[in-house]
């Protein structure tokens, strides 16, 4: 009876695992493989394409969008100590959809698309209500606003440092908060649940 039941637990891990680790971008918000305008039927092409990438879009693996070049309403405020700029390196290849100024079906060398975000998913060039992205988060920040968690020494929950784990370049992007892959499976492809504001609570120190 031991050993059945000991079986039986183990077999509940094992599935339990299993549906953890499938957890990917096939069937996500980012699978495009079954929309009408994707008739390649394939997910990946979108954004990547393993011939003929452009080259030209930095720290951008095989890339195989069209890239905005909208000038962004970045986020100010008077208690915020970081300096924010113009959208660069991976913020600036999501906002490639979501500002709603390029069609998602702009990819591979295609223009003149007509699939456009909407609804949640259109965040737009008005960056200025929404939480700031492409700013440096670093020890000397951290230090200076009192109120953010040092990312060097403070753990993210994913295995190592915010900095390790979040952070691009020592940065602040989308990718910080939001894996493009699904790999974690939260809604809204976060890097891990917000439940009790546990995200936020990451990197903020209140």
């Amino acid at each position: 009876m031991l050993n059945f039941r000991l079986t039986l637990v183990l077999g509940i891990l094992l599935l339990l695992s299993s549906i953890a680790m499938s957890q990917n971008i096939q069937g996500s918000a980012h699978d495009f493989s079954n929309d009408s305008w994707n008739t390649s039927g394939q997910i990946c092409i979108v954004c990547h394409t393993p011939h003929n990438a452009d080259a030209t879009v930095t720290n951008a693996p095989l890339w195989n969008h069209e890239t905005t070049t909208a000038t962004f309403t970045t986020y100010v405020s008077a208690t915020m100590d970081a300096t924010t700029g113009q959208p660069d390196a991976s913020a600036k290849l999501c906002l490639s959809c979501h500002d709603g100024t390029i069609a998602v079906d702009n990819y591979g060398n295609q223009s003149g698309g007509s699939h456009y975000m909407t609804g949640n998913a259109l965040v737009g060039t008005n960056l200025g209500n929404d939480h700031p992205i492409s700013l440096t988060y670093n020890s000397s920040l951290a230090s200076s606003d009192g109120g953010l968690h040092d990312p060097s020494t403070k753990n993210s929950g994913l295995g190592g440092t915010i900095a390790e784990d979040m952070l691009i370049g020592d940065k602040m992007q989308c990718a910080s908060c939001h894996d493009v892959h699904n790999g974690s499976g939260v809604a809204k492809l976060l890097r891990k649940s917000n439940a009790g504001s546990a995200l936020c609570l990451t990197c903020h120190d209140k």
